[in-house]
C-alpha cells in the first residue's frame, strides 16, 4: 500500500487522506528520492505533453508554417480555453490551412469556469477549439502535414503521428513502449502506461537532454524556452502550472496530468519528477508536488507561501469560513534525498 502523502483536516482532526507514489530521478538513471511503489505502471496522461511536443518541434513544421514560441507552448498545454488560448488555436488552424473539423479531439466547454459561463450566457455551446488538448492536436496535425501523412484518423494508435511520440518516449524512458499497456486518452489519442520511475527518467532527460541526439537536444531547449516565456498558454488563470512557472521557470518546469498525476523537471540539475495519487484527485497531487519540490530545495518558504492556495490550501465552507486545511503528511519528514543536490534558487 502506498504511503499517505497528504492529509485533509477538518477542525482539529484528519477527515481524509491521499495515498500516492513519487519518483525523483537524475538523467543518469539514479533514483534519488522515492515514496511508494515507483515500479507500478501509471498512465501519465497529459503530464507528458512536453515530451509529446518533441516530434512537432523536430519536424520542421514550425518554420514551414511560420509558427512561433507561442504555438510551441500551446502544443504542450492543457489550457483553460480562455480567449487567448482559443484565438491562438484559431490562428494556428488558419496558418496550416485546416479548420476545427480537422481536430479529432471532442467538442467541450472551456475548463475555465468564468469563460464557460460567458460562453453559455452568449448562447454558445461546446467546440473543439475549446478542448484543453487542442494545442497538442494541432502539433500532431502540423507534423502530419509537413511529413505528408494523412490527417484523417491521426488519433489512432497505429498512425505515424502517434508512433513518432512513442519513439521519443521509448528513447527517453528507456522502455519498449510498444510492449506497454495502453488505452485511449480523454482527448482521443492513445495513452501509454509506464513505471512511474521511467516517467521520471524521461522527464530528467528532458531536463538536460542526456543521451539524446543533437537535434533532440535543440528541440528540448526550444520547448523549454517557449513554455518558460509563455506559461500562461500552458494552462491559464488560477492554474498551478502557470502560477508556478511564472515564478520559477526555467529553473522549474511542471505539467499536470489527469487522475492525480504531475511531472516536473529541474533543467539545471538534470532532475525529473513524477507523482501519482492513488485516488486520482488533483487536490492531493498539488500538495504532494509542493512537498517534493520543497524536499529537494527547489522552492523556498517564500515561494511556498506565494503558492499556498495550491500547495497548502485552506478549506472553506459556503460562507467562506475556514473549516480546515490540506497539508503534506508526516511521511515527508522521513524523506531522504540520496544525494545532496547543488541547487541554486
Amino acid at each position: 500500500m502506498n504511503p499517505i502523502l497528504v492529509n485533509l483536516w477538518r477542525g482539529n482532526a484528519i477527515e481524509s487522506r491521499h495515498r500516492g507514489s513519487v519518483a525523483v530521478v537524475r538523467s543518469d538513471g539514479q533514483l534519488i528520492l522515492s515514496m511508494g511503489d515507483v515500479l507500478h505502471h501509471t498512465f501519465p496522461r497529459s503530464a507528458i505533453k512536453f515530451l509529446q511536443a518533441i516530434p512537432f518541434v523536430e519536424s520542421g513544421a514550425i518554420e514551414h508554417y511560420a509558427l512561433n514560441d507561442e504555438h510551441i507552448a500551446l502544443s504542450c498545454a492543457s489550457h483553460n480555453g480562455e480567449g487567448v488560448h482559443v484565438d491562438l488555436v484559431s490562428d494556428w488552424l488558419n496558418l496550416i490551412g485546416l479548420d476545427a473539423n480537422d481536430l479529432e479531439c471532442g467538442a467541450t466547454l472551456p475548463m475555465h469556469q468564468a469563460t464557460q459561463f460567458e460562453m453559455l450566457g452568449r448562447g454558445e455551446g461546446p467546440t473543439r477549439v475549446h478542448h484543453n488538448c487542442s494545442g497538442k492536436h494541432l502539433g500532431l496535425l502540423s507534423s502530419c502535414l509537413h511529413h505528408g501523412d494523412a490527417t484523417k484518423d491521426y488519433r489512432l494508435y497505429s498512425h505515424s503521428a502517434q508512433l513518432r511520440w512513442f519513439d521519443v518516449l521509448d528513447s527517453m524512458s528507456g522502455t519498449r513502449i510498444m510492449q506497454q499497456p495502453w488505452g485511449y486518452d480523454g482527448c482521443g489519442i492513445p495513452c501509454v502506461a509506464l513505471p512511474l520511475q521511467r516517467i521520471a527518467l524521461a522527464m530528467a532527460r528532458f531536463s538536460d537532454g542526456a543521451g539524446q541526439s543533437s537535434q533532440r537536444i535543440d528541440a528540448i531547449a526550444r520547448i523549454q524556452a517557449a513554455i518558460s516565456k509563455h506559461p500562461y498558454l500552458v494552462a491559464g488563470a488560477e492554474r498551478l502550472c502557470t502560477d508556478l512557472m511564472q515564478l520559477l521557470a526555467p529553473k522549474v518546469l511542471v505539467k499536470v496530468g489527469a487522475e492525480g498525476c504531475y511531472t516536473a523537471c529541474l533543467p539545471e540539475q538534470g532532475i525529473g519528477i513524477a507523482l501519482k495519487m492513488d485516488d486520482g484527485q488533483d487536490r492531493g497531487a498539488r500538495v504532494a508536488l509542493g512537498a517534493v519540490l520543497h524536499a529537494l530545495g527547489a522552492i523556498g518558504d517564500d515561494i511556498f507561501a506565494a503558492l499556498e492556495e495550491y500547495l497548502s490550501p485552506a478549506l472553506t465552507n459556503s460562507r467562506g469560513d475556514a473549516t480546515g486545511r490540506a497539508e503534506a503528511s508526516s511521511e515527508w519528514q522521513n524523506v531522504v534525498v540520496k544525494e545532496q543536490l547543488p541547487l541554486s534558487f
